[in-house]
């Protein structure tokens, strides 16, 4: 997580791209970078700038190019507020690990934090020679880093050696596991790194691929999976609601009806008393409570008193001890052979 108690001042980042685009001699150009990195509207692609202004695709793809590049050249000297701007940037980057997303970036140095300012910090980030963009795309969010640590390429290839080494470990886990896995003894920095990969994800501290449920639970069962995993005991099926709601999940408005629906359908869930349910990993069968001790005589191959039948259902059932004793005496499955001890009734 990055240290929320490092500020920056706020920039008046509206009249900072005000100033920026007014350096743009024709009005023509100053439009399409407007357009194009959605300065004061939404993003538009070449072909919808091109028909608006009555050029090619090509062209207008040759106009951005050719003003990013004149921008870029006179940013430190001539460009207005670049150095301030860099500055404010970089003393987030220097707090959050030397990368950073969009968002993250902008909620540290303008008041809203909204689209509109999001984009604009991307666009200023891109002026920047001190930092690093990474563009948006089916595996990174829109992230900046510290051109003096490392490129776009080396933050693209650092973020590659993370994901590889969650691979190998396999399971979601810590990040200083993973930063010890890609020896870097910064673990700020590895965190960063893995914030701006939309292949990685992190739930309760945990880190791990995206398609991983206990990371990334994208459904009611995954959710309540996540939950008894985090208790690491049988739960009710309305403590298992309660600690939904009370989660960090995106999305938590789910009803107890439809959480006890779902308990009930997946078989990693087995209900081992009135409401009660707890993983199957965990060593539990399915079954009623005559099946579990048809289970403990037989793994016991002789017969047991019924105070340790009782006890050994008890493990693997959060039950009554009546309702054991009222199986037994009850289910013509089971035979009495001795004084207070049963066996199986077909038990040779």
């Amino acid at each position: 997580m990055t240290d929320k108690t490092v500020t920056t001042q706020t920039l008046d980042i509206e009249a900072i791209i005000k100033d920026v685009l007014a350096t743009i001699d024709r009005e023509r150009e100053r439009e399409i970078i407007s357009r194009r990195f959605g300065l004061y509207d939404r993003k538009e692609t070449l072909e919808q700038i091109g028909e608006l202004l009555g050029i090619t695709r090509e062209r207008v793809r040759q106009l951005e190019k050719a003003v990013m590049t004149k921008l870029r050249a006179s940013a430190e000297k001539d460009l207005p507020h670049i150095n301030q701007v860099q500055a404010e940037f970089t003393e987030v980057l220097l707090s959050t690990g030397k990368v950073a997303r969009i968002s993250e970036l902008g909620s540290r140095t303008t008041d809203e934090n909204n689209r509109l300012d999001q984009a604009r910090v991307s666009f200023l980030a891109q002026l920047s020679p001190k930092l690093a963009v990474i563009d948006d795309n089916d595996h990174f969010f829109l992230a900046v880093g510290q051109k003096s640590e490392h490129d776009e390429k080396s933050i693209r290839n650092q973020v590659d050696k993370i994901i590889t080494a969650i691979k190998t470990i396999g399971e979601p886990i810590t990040i200083d596991v993973i930063a010890d896995k890609v020896s870097d003894k910064d673990v700020k920095h590895v965190q960063a790194l893995a914030s701006i990969s939309k292949d990685i994800a992190t739930l309760n501290n945990r880190w791990g691929l995206i398609k991983w449920p206990m990371v990334n639970p994208k459904n009611i069962r995954d959710k309540i999976y996540v939950i008894l995993h985090e208790h690491g005991k049988p739960l009710h099926f309305n403590e298992i609601s309660k600690s939904i709601k009370d989660s960090s999940f995106k999305r938590k408005d789910v009803t107890t009806q439809a959480i006890h629906n779902e308990l009930i359908k997946d078989k990693r869930f087995v209900l081992i008393g009135r409401g009660i349910y707890a993983l199957k990993e965990w060593g539990y069968d399915k079954g009623t409570v005559a099946d579990v001790i048809v289970k403990v005589l037989k793994k016991a191959g002789e017969p047991l008193h019924r105070d340790e039948i009782v006890k050994r259902v008890l493990k693997s059932r959060h039950v009554k001890e009546t309702t054991i004793l009222l199986n037994l005496q009850g289910k013509a499955q089971f035979k009495r052979v001795a004084k207070a001890t049963y066996t199986i009734a077909d038990a040779k």
